[in-house]
């Protein structure tokens, strides 16, 4: 079993960033990918970045790449999300997630955490 803690969510203007962190426990964590993605209301969980915790493989949704950055701390257990450039359309529940191959889609998730929300205003 692996569980999953998330922080740092909150309310930043546009072109502002925010720092997302997960804190992931349990015997088996270190087998997985951890990812992140997010939810509006009304639309599908949306994947936004995943990473192994070798930090060697990272992974990005196209509507994040060049603004979000993915990272992990191994000695913390940890996995950190930081957002840059933010706008209106990244607003939303971002869940932390592990799963076996850092998979693009929600479906193939095997763990989430609460969800944090960020809300970005124009």
């Amino acid at each position: 079993q692996v569980e999953l803690v998330e922080s740092g969510g909150g309310l930043v203007q546009a072109g502002g960033s925010l720092r997302l962190s997960c804190a992931a426990s349990g015997r088996t964590v270190r087998n997985y990918f951890m990812g992140w993605f997010r939810q509006t209301p009304g639309k599908e969980r949306e994947f936004v970045a995943a990473v192994n915790w070798s930090g060697s493989t990272k992974y990005y949704g196209q509507s994040v790449k060049g603004r979000f950055t993915i990272s992990s701390d191994n000695a913390k257990n940890t996995v950190s999300l930081q957002m840059d450039s933010l706008k209106p359309e990244d607003t939303g529940v971002y869940y932390c997630t592990a799963d076996d191959r850092g998979s693009y889609f929600y479906t193939e998730i095997d763990f989430w955490g609460q969800g944090t929300q960020v809300t970005v205003s124009s």
